[in-house]
């Protein structure tokens, strides 16, 4: 299939490196032409590009394996960025006039600009989301307009290590791949999972990741608190493997049995054989085992997950409740358990996004595992495809006239090559005339022979049949 406008995106998550191309319909939709992956274990680290190198070698990988679909070439991705060290930073900037005047837009920006010049110790900041102005002692979503002598700002500042973009950076660039603009990835993921309704009412969104966990808390349609802890689902995964059982297996067997609230356990009990679960090796584990080491991590990820929010100081606010996404949100009853513990508080797992999904055949995106990977092609502007180069046939390649100008040398070496051409003519032409002048000649040597020849046999038929010899 071949398309000439689509959006490109990657996704660097510390499980799999995902890329996706798709293009936005005029009724909001999302077509996804092409979906690839590739562990990434080897190289991303709690969100982070640890070694380049491989990176850049997925990351072709990646490209490829989409442009193959697409039958066209990439010519730049957007990009989400996260990892464990970006959290929210409150900041309040203030400028105070002599007099009452009416705030105006150059006025804002410059509190803005102000606030992103901020300097941070081995950290930069990524983006700001405002918060409300303060005019006097009445706040303002939008101050433009507003008749005041002071003003503070308030800005959210999300803030990394310089690490984490450098080392992002560094991977695409040797990989060869321009990145169209680096986006924030929780808040791709907040756009395209909570509704309106949500965030204005309050609602704090959990993604669930394999080696990190971000907490987004919003309330009035603002941003108010962003935090990343390092821990994930895969810790679930490890805790499996202490049955002597590889990663890969320990993975599968979590996501086909395991049960974050596994009450069958006391059923189990009262019947005669529990339920065994064959391993690749031969041996058999029991469900239930298998399920109290799943349940016991994951009530630590819960209780990690709650701690946040409580952390935030939004706990009471969010009318809303919780919103799980992210791998680990897939565990059966994840979201039962976090209902349990914090006592009752609505829970919804974002299953789906906010607009509808067109993909190919055999490729699950409705899985929590790709609403950011979505949210970056939502949030794309600019068309990513760039049409295959056209091959041209080989020409042969003309010496330019001015090649000899101003080197006497060339000059003469060229007057050589003329006289030498205009000799290799002359003679061409003279042996040309001497091969015709002698054809005509022989040419009339044979005519005069032929004549000769004809009077002399006129005279011998005339003597040999003499009509007085032959009486």
């Amino acid at each position: 299939m071949s398309t000439k406008n689509f959006i490109a995106a990657i996704e660097l998550g510390s499980s799999k490196l995902t890329g996706i191309a798709g293009r936005k319909n005029d009724d909001g939709s999302i077509s996804v032409l092409a979906y690839a992956k590739k562990e990434s274990a080897s190289f991303i680290r709690r969100g982070v590009v640890f070694n380049v190198n491989k990176a850049a070698h997925a990351l072709t990988s990646v490209i490829k394996e989409l442009e193959d679909s697409v039958d066209g070439m990439i010519a730049k991705v957007y990009v989400g960025i996260g990892g464990q060290s970006m959290h929210g930073v409150m900041n309040r900037i203030s400028r105070s006039m002599e007099e009452t005047t009416i705030i105006s837009q150059e006025l804002v920006d410059a509190i803005r600009d102000e606030n992103f010049a901020l300097p941070y110790v081995d950290m930069e900041i990524f983006d700001a989301a405002p918060q409300e102005y303060k005019i006097g002692s009445n706040y303002q979503a939008d101050p433009v307009g507003v008749a005041g002598n002071h003003i503070e700002g308030s800005f959210l500042n999300l803030v990394a290590r310089s690490l984490l973009k450098n080392n992002l950076e560094h991977s695409f660039t040797s990989a060869k791949l321009p990145i169209a603009d680096t986006l924030i990835a929780p808040l791709v993921t907040a756009d395209i999972t909570l509704t309106d309704k949500e965030k204005n009412a309050g609602c704090a969104l959990i993604d669930f990741g394999a080696d990190t966990i971000t907490t987004s808390i919003y309330k009035g349609d603002i941003l108010r608190y962003l935090t990343v802890i390092p821990l994930g689902s895969s810790s679930i995964t490890r805790d499996i493997t202490s049955l002597k059982i590889d990663d890969q297996e320990a993975e599968m067997l979590k996501l086909k049995y395991g049960n974050a609230i596994p009450e069958e356990k006391e059923k189990e009990k009262e019947e005669e054989e529990e339920t065994k679960i064959s391993l690749e090796d031969g041996r058999e584990i029991s469900l239930s085992l298998l399920n109290e080491i799943i349940e016991a991590r994951t009530e630590e990820l819960v209780d990690n997950m709650l701690n946040q929010i409580f952390l935030s100081g939004f706990e009471e606010n969010l009318q809303a409740g919780i919103i799980l996404t992210g791998g680990g949100a897939n565990l059966k009853n994840i979201d039962e358990l976090i209902r349990r513990k914090s006592k009752g508080r609505k829970v919804r797992i974002a299953k789906g996004i906010n607009v509808e999904v067109n993909a190919p055949s055999g490729v699950v995106l409705k899985d929590c595992a790709h609403n950011t990977l979505l949210g970056l092609v939502a949030a794309g502007k600019e068309n990513c495809c760039a049409p295959k180069p056209v091959v041209a046939e080989p020409q042969p390649q003309a010496i330019p006239a001015h090649i000899f100008d101003g080197d006497e040398d060339l000059n003469a070496k060229k007057a050589e090559i003329e006289a030498a051409k205009r000799k290799e003519e002359e003679d061409r032409k003279r042996r040309k005339k001497e091969e015709k002048e002698t054809k005509k000649k022989k040419s009339n040597w044979f005519t005069d022979m032929k004549k000769g020849l004809g009077g002399l046999s006129e005279k011998l038929s005339d003597s040999i049949f003499n009509d007085d010899d032959m009486q």
